[in-house]
């Protein structure tokens, strides 16, 4: 019997499209750009201005270069880092991360919700009370998205994303260019980077800038749309880097943004109502178009991330549930019609609607703290396990500036989430 490594180093590279290049990429920055990143960057933008823009792409870079130690762990050894973590520290790891995971589930599942609901009670005020306007949409978009999931699978998801990437990004980007500063402003608030006092709130929201663009928890999913793509051979690496350069440029483009239309407004609040608060600041400032323009983008933004987290985080869930029970896939991808899949999305798309009955202020902090736990943990595996040449081979063990990068994210994200107890 031929061996299965054998074959796939010995055959012939692909050519892939365009499309299909950068599509997991897509799919990880339309998942990672939630209601947090819009409601953070216009938030950030109205106190600090455009002076802060450098920060959103310290951000980008930090996710980029877990996401890619991700990326090269998977293609290197053909194991998930779920995998490669239980077969090397062994199972009780997995007790960890499992109530971590539907800790973070609840959380991330009632947040996107109620922004979804908030955004489509802006856009179809149907309802005269706004707390019921959330609740009623934001359930309808979750069971929306659990039968698009459902029904269609992987393909179907990777289509109706891409629309809603389109929008989100067609839609914010053009605001922020009908709202130009100049070119001025923005490359010094790209290339002098400093921090305005604003009270003293201005290096509390830098750093929530910085942790919180591209995403949290949903890095750890972009092994298994790599599965889904088919790449798994060393000549992919090249793929992935460009995939994920697409992605989190993009990211960082939607986050600046954020940042510029935020500049152009005085706003107060938090989460859901800031957006809404926003769209309102946006027509005085731009007339109706301008309000529009925003909910539209924004519901494109929030409908894809609890689209994404509906579809990928029930990899982590049957990929969990397969190892312990003493499986290791070794490169078969997840069946999304499994019952461990499908049990957690229905869970997913359903157990959070509590929260949808809970502040969204309230539910989006605690939502933004449990997700910033994970990278310092992440870094630190990232950087022993593709540390060491004879697990993951030479050519995908970490390069200098990679040690330092991790490094960088494991100092940075450690005190993020030391710092309310250090000050």
């Amino acid at each position: 019997m031929s061996d299965p490594k054998a074959q796939q180093a010995n055959r012939t590279p692909r050519r892939p499209s365009l499309v299909a290049m950068v599509g997991p990429g897509l799919l990880l920055a339309a998942t990672g750009v939630g209601a947090g990143d819009l409601a953070t960057g216009s938030f950030v933008g109205s106190l600090l201005g455009t002076a802060v823009l450098w920060a959103v792409v310290v951000g980008a870079l930090m996710k980029f270069f877990v996401t890619e130690g991700l990326a090269r762990w998977q293609i290197a050894t053909g194991e998930t880092l779920l995998e490669g973590v239980t077969a090397r520290a062994g199972r009780w790891t997995l007790w960890l991360f499992l109530p971590y995971l539907l800790l973070w589930s609840f959380f991330v599942g009632s947040a996107l919700m109620s922004a979804t609901g908030a955004t489509l009670h802006a856009i179809l005020p149907v309802f005269s009370d706004a707390s019921t306007g959330k609740i009623v949409f934001g359930a309808a978009a979750s069971l929306v998205g659990l039968g698009l999931v459902w029904v269609g699978g992987y393909r179907l998801f990777d289509h109706v994303m891409r629309v809603c990437i389109g929008v989100m990004f067609a839609t914010v980007v053009l605001m922020a260019v009908l709202l130009w500063p100049g070119i001025g402003a923005v490359l010094e608030g790209l290339f002098v980077p400093r921090i305005p006092e604003a009270g003293g709130q201005g290096v509390t929201w830098t750093l929530a800038l910085i942790g919180g663009i591209g995403g949290t928890l949903t890095v750890l999913c972009y092994g298994y749309w790599l599965r889904e793509e088919g790449r798994d051979s060393p000549q992919d690496l090249r793929l992935c880097r460009v995939d994920l350069t697409t992605g989190y440029v993009m990211t960082a483009i939607f986050g600046i943004a954020m940042v510029i239309i935020g500049s152009n407004v005085t706003i107060e609040g938090s989460g859901a109502q800031l957006l809404i608060t926003l769209s309102d600041r946006l027509e005085i400032a731009m007339g109706p178009g301008g309000k529009w323009l925003f909910l539209i983008g924004t519901f494109g933004a929030v409908f894809s991330s609890l689209l994404g987290v509906w579809q990928c985080v029930p990899y982590l869930f049957a990929d969990s549930w397969a190892l312990l029970n003493g499986r290791r896939s070794d490169s078969i991808k997840i069946d999304t019609a499994s019952i461990p899949y499908r049990a957690f999305l229905l869970a997913i798309a359903t157990i959070p609607m509590v929260g949808l009955f809970w502040r969204f202020r309230d539910v989006q902090m605690l939502y933004a703290v449990i997700g910033a736990w994970l990278f310092p943990a992440l870094a630190l595996i990232l950087l022993v396990f593709n540390g060491r040449s004879e697990w993951v081979g030479e050519q995908f063990s970490n390069r200098p500036l990679t040690i330092v990068a991790l490094l960088v994210v494991l100092a940075f994200f450690s005190y993020l989430g030391l710092r309310p107890y250090l000050v």
